[in-house]
């Protein structure tokens, strides 16, 4: 139960890249390691690190600009990162081979997440203001899921550019896909029919992280906003069901931990709390650090 979860700081890395940590992501355990841990900064490098040790394992380079997403394989074999300079790389964990390199128009590359059978690459398209979908088979553009336009006459550059996607994450059963905007908007997507559903509404500013509850149903989404407040939602169901407030200032990062229990979030106000969804409160503060924490992960 969350409530008897506590964080503990177990090491922690001074000057860890030579910019902020934008991005970071557990990759998965394989056969012949153990889990790594995986960052991106704004040194435009996306470094590999023993966990236990924050150890550093590999540096790697290739990007022009800074890192703004890593994802990893559910297999834990290869990885992505997603860069400013508006190409997402794709390598190998363990060697570092460039196995794909996606291209995009500028600013149309921001977070990015694996479907959790590993078969597709889901990937918030910024500007585009849609997910733009690539096969791990081919590393073919498989799709591209659209966040309808505000509904009006003429809709204007100005409204169009608030549905500026930044996030995305996908349900446990890979059959949805929900991104947040620019304008705390969230857009919930049916994958299989490639179908716009619904919109949720309650933020009024970006929209920088969402997670899906794991349960079997995958319902429960939670979101992360420049407001000030984690959301949580039915996503079928369109409504809010709960909303946790005490961060004093954005809301960079959410992540849930993997019995669904607890939250973690990350702020601009240089705090990572835990929350527990049932008492809707946070339940631990960790001060540590000097600047904005843009990145949590279970």
């Amino acid at each position: 139960m969350a409530k008897s979860m506590k964080l503990a700081g177990l090491k922690s890395v001074e000057n860890a890249h030579d910019e902020s940590v934008w991005t970071a992501t557990w990759v998965p355990a394989t056969n012949s390691r153990p889990p790594l841990l995986l960052t991106g900064s704004l040194d435009e490098n996306v470094k590999l690190w023993r966990p236990d040790e924050l150890e550093l394992v590999r540096t790697n380079t290739g990007h022009c600009l800074g890192v703004v997403s890593v994802a990893a394989h559910p297999s834990g074999v290869i990885a992505a990162s997603a860069s400013l300079d508006s190409l997402v790389r794709v390598f190998d964990v363990d060697t570092n081979v460039t196995i794909a390199t996606l291209d995009a128009p500028p600013s149309e590359v921001w977070q990015m997440q694996f479907d959790p059978k590993g078969t597709t690459l889901a990937v918030a398209g910024g500007g585009s203001a849609s997910i733009k979908l690539w096969d791990t088979a081919t590393w073919r553009l498989v799709a591209t899921l659209s966040v309808p336009r505000p509904e009006g006459p003429k809709p204007s550059d100005k409204s169009s550019s608030k549905k500026f996607v930044l996030s995305v994450a996908w349900s446990p059963d890979g059959r949805r896909l929900a991104c947040g905007s620019i304008d705390g908007t969230i857009s919930i997507f049916d994958v299989p029919h490639a179908k716009f559903l619904h919109h949720l509404e309650g933020h009024y500013m970006p929209v920088r992280s969402l997670v899906f509850s794991p349960e079997p149903d995958g319902r429960k989404l939670y979101s992360a906003s420049d407001d000030g407040h984690v959301h949580v939602y039915d996503a079928e169901g369109k409504a809010i069901i709960g909303a946790m407030s005490g961060h004093s200032g954005w809301v960079l990062s959410v992540d849930v931990s993997p019995d669904g229990e607890a939250i973690a979030t990350g702020s601009s106000d240089k705090t990572v709390r835990l929350w527990d969804f049932k008492m809707g409160a946070a339940i631990q503060t960790m001060s540590n650090h000097t600047d904005q924490v843009w990145a949590v992960a279970f």
